[in-house]
């Protein structure tokens, strides 16, 4: 039986391509970007091309581009390196109850050194809305974190609209956009963001390197003090392989970004075509018509996720939750809790399937079947615990 891999919004398997190209640097490519003789400058050649590559994506400029250890650096760096260089403004912070724990430790991290935080809720589609922005804004807001697409449920928050409410506001606008990069198109200066994190392994790239976007009217504190590399933003070697790799996903990115949309869309609409022609009882966490056409979380009543996934695993197919496993007990999902309540079953029977590289119409039809076989397997038992 072939493994089925449905957890993309996890992780993505990196193109043979990236790999490819990672390799010939690692091999040839292997100066301090930063020494002056020709092997540095080969080096730092290959690093202000990908800068470069990275600044397009988005329409910033190359020195608007800090490259980091991944979306969690880029998110620490972010609100912690923000929060301190502006503290002398105000030390209010507002964000989402649905952000990814980057931001949410690191917002918890920033309440115990004294500053004030702000958690928007969500209605039941898990959207952020306006007039709750509004409402948190005070003179002292020194920063607005809203991701751009939630990594459990892919809904997509109105940040645009956002964005625009604090044009005359002197609170900069930071959004997490690891699950919107090469989904949707993004244009920091026409859509006034000020900060963006990144992470390449979402897009086919490797792990262990992403990017923040910092404008260049950002003020920003350095949080990891060493060297001069990243304008002074944060020291140390560059990591040469993996920027190499991350710009090659982000070149395929590019090219392939709305043929992949649309192939997704329609794994999305299958996957579940597949669940009701089995007969199987579910209800959609999000509405398909607000989310990214890679993520799918879907409620199971009658079910538990802990015993869902274990089972699931068995059939050879792979997918997650946003909730906890632990020791035999389940911590319900933080991002469901907001959106229905803590006691809602939805909080704990729900499970994420994600698109993308490792998958075909066959395999997602496959997993969608095998999926309903194990829904029938568990409700028929109770769901609990089997």
């Amino acid at each position: 039986m072939n493994s089925i891999y449905l957890d993309h919004a996890a992780t993505t398997p990196i193109d043979p391509q990236v790999l490819s190209v990672m390799n010939t640097v690692q091999a040839d490519v292997f100066g301090n970007p930063s020494s002056i003789h020709s092997f540095g400058r080969q080096a730092r050649f290959h690093l202000d091309e990908a800068r470069h590559t990275m600044a397009q994506t988005i329409n910033a400029q190359d020195k608007e581009i800090i490259f980091t250890s991944g979306g969690t650096e880029a998110d620490n760096l972010a609100l912690i390196g923000t929060a301190l260089a502006n503290e002398h403004k105000g030390r209010h912070i507002i964000t989402t109850a649905i952000e990814h724990h980057a931001t949410l430790h690191t917002a918890e991290y920033l309440e115990k050194n004294g500053f004030e935080v702000t958690y928007l809720p969500v209605d039941e589609q898990g959207l952020v809305h306006l007039d709750e922005v509004d409402k948190a804004l005070r003179a002292d807001t020194i920063l607005v974190s809203v991701m751009y697409v939630n990594n459990e449920t892919g809904v997509i928050q109105p940040v645009k609209e956002i964005a625009s409410m604090l044009v005359d506001h002197q609170a900069f606008f930071h959004t997490d956009a690891v699950q919107a990069f090469g989904l949707i198109d993004i244009d920091v200066k026409k859509d006034g963001i000020d900060l963006l994190s990144v992470s390449a392994h979402k897009i086919n790239g490797p792990k262990g390197i992403g990017f923040l976007y910092a404008g260049e009217d950002v003020l920003l504190e350095t949080l990891q003090h060493g060297g001069e590399q990243e304008r002074k933003h944060r020291g140390g070697t560059e990591n040469m392989g993996g920027v190499a790799g991350f710009k090659t996903a982000v070149e395929i990115m590019g090219n392939t970004k709305r043929a992949r949309s649309d192939l997704y869309e329609g794994y999305k609409t299958l996957f579940l075509e597949v669940l009701e022609e089995e007969n199987i009882p579910f209800r959609l966490n999000g509405s398909v018509k607000t989310t990214v056409p890679t993520i799918l979380n879907i409620s199971f009543p009658g079910t538990q996720v802990e015993s869902v996934l274990i089972n699931l695993d068995l059939e050879g197919v792979a997918a997650s939750s946003g909730s906890a496993c632990t020791a035999g007990s389940v911590e319900p999902s933080h991002v469901l809790s907001a959106m229905y309540g803590s006691d809602d079953s939805r909080t704990t029977n729900s499970i994420r399937f994600s698109f993308g590289f490792a998958n075909h119409e066959k395999n997602v039809a496959d997993a969608a079947r095998r999926t309903a076989k194990v829904m029938h397997r568990l409700m028929k038992k109770g769901g609990a615990g089997s």
